[in-house]
């Protein structure tokens, strides 16, 4: 029997919009950056195709140093019946309070939980664990990753899975995991990394980078463990909709939300 069916549960398809001046973009390993359309529109009809959630993510916001967009988030909860998180430039709880009152759903929370951890205990504490998403941007380094900030620009010589372990103490209750090295690459996901996470972390793992064909996905939530995807390129260019993308999961026997 395969994995997914032994826990009884549905996997998780999540679009992902990376937002960098009010446009969402995608790239290669986090450069290369090209414009892909309107993320307020792209949301939409991710959740037309079937979408379980939708994450967005800030991408300049942290660089930049300044909160993140508000009035995108706003007018993309007007629009959505599904779940959504929002990441990017989240440094204070005030912001977090701020985001769930525009319409989000959870926050994702990277370069500002890393220098100052506390902040995930106080978004916990305030808002609940199940709004509280850490973001780990890894890299693989010798025989283990390493945790990347500020947009994947800056290494931290920080064990990435040691960090996922320290946040769940603190209250994360979801972990979204991006591979450095797959990301944009539509190589595949990073089973390895995934995996190593999943069987040890007592929270849902959400893999990131390097989302290719049906098989790729079938390949995370079976050998990976993962709870939950995310894509954005196989999406953003029509190589896939979420649609027929879930069809070509069922397949394979994982059970996905159809």
């Amino acid at each position: 029997m395969p994995f997914t069916e032994q826990k009884g549960i549905c996997q998780r398809i999540i679009p992902c919009l990376d937002v960098a001046n009010g446009r969402t973009v995608k790239g290669v390993k986090f450069t290369n950056l090209r414009d892909v359309g309107d993320p307020v529109e792209l949301a939409e009809r991710y959740q037309e195709q079937g979408a379980d959630e939708l994450m967005l993510l800030d991408i300049s916001a942290t660089v930049e140093g300044r909160a993140t967009m508000v009035d995108i988030v706003r007018r993309v909860a007007e629009r959505l019946m599904i779940p959504f998180s929002v990441g990017g430039g989240i440094s204070e709880l005030s912001q977090v309070s701020i985001l769930l009152e525009a319409g989000a759903d959870k926050v994702s929370v990277n370069t500002a939980a890393v220098q100052r951890p506390e902040l995930i205990w106080e978004i916990s504490q305030a808002c609940g664990t199940q709004c509280c998403i850490l973001a780990v941007d890894a890299r693989r380094n010798g025989t283990g990753w390493e945790v990347l900030v500020q947009g994947g620009r800056k290494g931290t010589r920080k064990d990435a899975l040691r960090w996922a372990q320290e946040a769940v103490e603190l209250g994360v209750g979801e972990i979204l995991l991006t591979s450095w090295d797959q990301d944009g690459t539509r190589q595949g996901f990073d089973i390895e990394l995934t995996r190593a996470f999943a069987e040890v972390l007592p929270v849902p793992v959400i893999a990131s980078g390097g989302a290719a064909g049906p098989e790729s996905f079938v390949g995370v939530f079976t050998e990976g463990r993962a709870d939950a995807a995310l894509a954005a390129s196989i999406f953003h260019d029509g190589q896939w909709t979420v649609g027929a993308l879930k069809q070509e999961i069922c397949k394979s026997g994982v059970k996905v939300r159809q």
